[in-house]
């Protein structure tokens, strides 16, 4: 019981900053669907509710200011805003598990304003989602090539 809380707690923590290794973690530590479920959307949904709370206080509080001067638009920033443009809220949140972290799909959701109601929604759902698909994708249910190479 121990030991399997401790894997639970680690996988856990893993999936505090990213959501892929969830799924893949919780298959090889020998969880069910729904244990794996479980973990990874727990974790994504801490850091999602963590960062969108913080997000307030960071802005009102701790106004960091970088002295060097950052490139505005770089090609990944202009990505996720056509995403944005496209998609909207719903659609960060969808690509948030596999293409960005939950700290990173946080960020961009409050800094496009989101109300935290549809941030906490939009990637609850989303979270549930891929770790359904990846999940039954791991366990052999669902041939995803993607999914699948990832674990060779």
């Amino acid at each position: 019981m121990i030991t399997y809380l401790l894997k639970f707690l680690g996988i856990y923590v893993i999936c505090l900053f990213k959501f892929v290794a969830g799924p893949i973690l919780g298959y090889t530590a020998g969880y069910g669907l729904f244990e794996i479920i479980l973990v990874s959307v727990s974790g994504m949904m801490t850091t999602v509710i963590l960062l969108t709370y913080l997000g307030d206080w960071f802005k009102a509080y701790w106004a960091i200011r970088v002295t060097t001067k950052k490139k505005r638009f770089t090609p990944k920033i202009r990505r996720i805003v056509k995403i944005w443009q496209k998609f909207g809220a719903a659609g960060i949140a969808f690509i948030t598990p596999i293409f960005l972290t939950p700290i990173g799909g946080t960020i961009i959701m409050n800094a496009f304003g989101v109300k935290k109601n549809k941030i906490f929604l939009y990637m609850l759902i989303s979270g549930l989602v891929w770790a359904t698909l990846m999940g039954l994708s791991i366990e052999g249910v669902l041939q995803i090539p993607f999914f699948n190479d990832l674990l060779r």
